[in-house]
């Protein structure tokens, strides 16, 4: 069943206000859907890896050479796809996106520069605490 126009249309302020309030985890949502391709993509192409074995022993022992070399393209394209899957990440259940290629940019411009990161991990995640409960607390 679709939404209704007003539905839509709240669900697009929602979006809109989350994308404003925390643009981390905004990005972390639509980042949602490109990791389970990645993963639907490295999955096939591990079957096709396979595959691909599965045709090159076969056309080893049946002395097809010309069966043999499309086995082994076959894994070469295969194993391709997977690292290029991995790379763009797949997902991993972690909350720290890929870094690298496709994952998120540094922002730009001249604001307040980020302190640099001092303390343990568990000692930063106390002090963003309680950076958003100050925050909160002026609501």
């Amino acid at each position: 069943m679709p939404l209704s126009d007003e539905e839509a249309r709240l669900l697009q302020q929602l979006e809109q206000s989350l994308a404003a309030e925390d643009p981390a985890f905004a990005s972390t949502l639509r980042g949602s859907a490109l990791e389970a391709r990645n993963r639907r993509v490295a999955i096939i192409a591990g079957i096709g890896f396979l595959a691909g074995l599965g045709v090159l022993f076969y056309g080893t022992m049946l002395t097809y050479t010309w069966l043999a070399v499309i086995g082994f393209v076959v894994m070469i394209g295969s194993g391709y796809l997977v690292v290029n899957a991995w790379r763009r990440g797949l997902g991993s259940g972690s909350d720290t996106p890929p870094v690298g290629r496709g994952g998120p940019k540094p922002p730009r411009g001249g604001g307040a520069s980020r302190p640099q990161r001092s303390g343990s991990f568990v000692e930063r995640m106390e002090q963003r605490w309680q950076h958003r409960r100050d925050d909160d607390g002026g609501r």
